[in-house]
């Protein structure tokens, strides 16, 4: 099953090209680690990166 986390990444999105170090924090298991290797290279992969 696949959990789409529109507005995370949508934030993730926003602030991509800021020069600020980004940190994703939350609970053991909520998600994190999907989020990035997943959905954000994804977004990535599919716009040509």
């Amino acid at each position: 099953m696949r959990i789409e986390r529109d507005e995370y990444l949508e934030q993730l999105k926003q602030r991509m090209f800021s020069l600020c170090v980004k940190i994703i924090t939350g609970v053991r298991r909520c998600g994190k680690s999907y989020l990035l290797r997943n959905l954000f290279c994804g977004y990535l992969r599919g716009g040509g990166v």
